[in-house]
């Protein structure tokens, strides 16, 4: 499985920085990943939704922490590219 294709959509929010689409081989979507500024660093969050109790949950996750870190690392590195070429507009 390859990404295929990220969008970013810078935001001005507080803690979130941007939301994303990432495509798997052509043919797969998902969307409204949160690009986050933590405590320390950047990091993606993956689509969730409200739980009755407050809680949230992920709607969308990859299930190991390889295919983890190769989505978040496609995810900031577009983000960058983003932020990089807006400012020099």
């Amino acid at each position: 499985m390859e990404i295929t294709d990220i969008k970013i959509f810078p935001v001005s929010e507080k803690r979130v920085k941007a939301y994303a689409s990432v495509v798997f081989d052509d043919c797969f979507i998902v969307r409204d990943l949160k690009v986050i500024h933590g405590d320390s660093k950047l990091f993606v969050a993956m689509p969730s939704k409200k739980m009755k109790d407050g809680s949230y949950r992920d709607t969308v996750h990859p299930l190991n922490n390889a295919t983890r870190q190769k989505i978040e690392s496609s995810v900031l590195e577009a983000y960058e590219r983003e932020i990089s070429k807006e400012q020099s507009q």
